[in-house]
């Protein structure tokens, strides 16, 4: 088979090619606006040193001042709610030790609730084509 999208990044493992985008979106506990401008920049590089111990990778990041969103490429072994759940564990207990005003003004820095949605490149008519094509070879 013959992949046909050069924008498109390509991964492979032993036996599997992937490529897997998923739009990820959290809020801070009761939406408060704690991530100021301080804490923005450092929750970005934060989040993008996990990508190679858990296998995944940052393709857009935008944090707001009560909530973050992510455009993540994840590994399809791997739940991407495990890796969204490791992502904010990790944020927030750096976070939470590198300034202490954040432990005074929320129980915890993240809500549990997150939302994820797959990100295609195709449509579902080129899909239903591609397959039928398969048929016919």
């Amino acid at each position: 088979m013959f992949i046909k999208n050069p924008e498109k990044s390509w991964y492979s493992d032993t036996n599997l090619v992937y490529s897997c985008q998923y739009h990820v979106i959290w809020c801070t506990k009761y939406r408060r606006k704690v991530l100021d401008d301080t804490i923005q920049e450092r929750l970005h590089p934060l989040i993008c040193s996990k990508q190679t111990e858990l296998d995944f990778k940052v393709r857009a990041i935008e944090i707001m001042e009560d909530h973050v969103h992510l455009i993540l490429e994840n590994n399809p072994k791997v739940p991407i709610t495990r890796t969204v759940g490791l992502i904010k564990g990790y944020t927030s207990k750096v976070l939470r030790e590198e300034f202490p005003h954040l432990k005074s003004r929320i129980p915890s820095l993240w809500t549990r609730s997150k939302f994820i949605s797959s990100v295609g490149c195709v449509s579902l008519e080129v899909v239903k084509k591609y397959i039928e094509d398969q048929k016919n070879v």
